[in-house]
């Protein structure tokens, strides 16, 4: 059985509260103006990215820089406008969309694939700083369009902002 440490499952409960919680995926992002097709298509990927994003930590943990870049290529490739999307979800994809959601979207997929590279030259520090890359991409896009679903970084925000 794989053992992952507590601060891996806080981090990893974070991300899927995301996809797991009550309510519509990212609400202020037009997510849910999409049709449900194409949601299920997101929630799929979102699930499995959970999944990697797990095993990753378990083949670092194990030095099996082989298992990260495949983990790592399989995120990247996942990339939901590069898949075999027909013409009128590619379309709606990118009218509904705002693009700061797809721009979000695309570096974390290039940050999956500088992962993967760091792996494939087997790069231990490099490794550690493109997960954590990625992993702040996935904060990132939470933080700007899943608010609702992630109601600490609004208060993290608002923390900030009343620092003197």
């Amino acid at each position: 059985m794989t053992r992952i440490s507590y601060r891996s499952l806080l981090a990893f409960t974070v991300f899927k509260l995301a996809f797991f919680s009550s309510g519509t995926f990212a609400e202020a992002s037009g997510v849910e103006s999409l049709s449900p097709e194409i949601r299920g298509l997101l929630k799929k990927e979102m699930i499995a990215v959970d999944l990697a994003m797990k095993d990753i930590i378990t083949a670092n943990a194990e030095g099996d820089s082989d298992k990260i870049s495949t983990i790592a290529k399989q995120i990247k490739n996942s990339f939901i406008l590069k898949q075999d999307l027909t013409k009128r979800q590619k379309h709606e994809l990118h009218s509904t969309l705002p693009k700061d959601f797809i721009l979000k979207d695309q570096e974390f997929h290039y940050m999956a694939g500088m992962l993967s590279h760091a792996a494939d030259m087997n790069k231990p520090e490099l490794i550690n700083f493109y997960y954590s890359q990625l992993f702040e991409a996935c904060s990132s896009c939470h933080k700007a369009h899943a608010l609702h679903r992630f109601p600490q970084f609004m208060t993290e925000s608002t923390a900030d902002q009343h620092k003197h």
